[in-house]
């Protein structure tokens, strides 16, 4: 009787995940567009060529975005999300602009190399 209760109480925790969590995590994506001040900065010597490909959020924490590997978290009641990785130097913190079954859709403000002045940056995937 009790293992079948630790059983029970095994399941419900691994379904206490927000829907958020399950979306992110449920799928591989795959980078739609990689936009960098409006203009496409996925290709090669682009700012974002790096991000383009994969990304796998899985559920401890961790991934891969493209040619990154890190960590990620949600902030924020889950409408920000931070991927950090040794590659880059600062945190990539984002707000959440879309999540469902098949778009994953996140933009921020990144700085630039220049002093003062910070990149728009809008990444959009699709599940795979």
């Amino acid at each position: 009787m009790f293992v079948a209760a630790l059983i029970c109480f095994a399941c419900k925790k691994k379904d206490e995940h927000s829907e958020r969590f399950k979306l992110l995590t449920g799928h591989v994506w795959v980078s739609d567009s990689l936009l960098v001040d409006g203009d496409d900065a996925g290709g090669a010597d682009g700012l974002l060529e790096k991000f383009a490909g994969d990304a796998e959020f899985r559920e401890d924490g961790t991934g891969y975005f493209g040619q990154y590997k890190g960590t990620w978290y949600f902030s924020n009641l889950e409408k920000d999300i931070t991927i950090t990785t040794d590659s880059l130097i600062v945190p990539l913190t984002s707000r959440i602009a879309e999540l469902t079954q098949t778009s994953f859709k996140i933009t921020t403000n990144y700085p630039s190399p220049v002093p003062g002045v910070s990149l728009a940056i809008r990444i959009t995937f699709k599940s795979k």
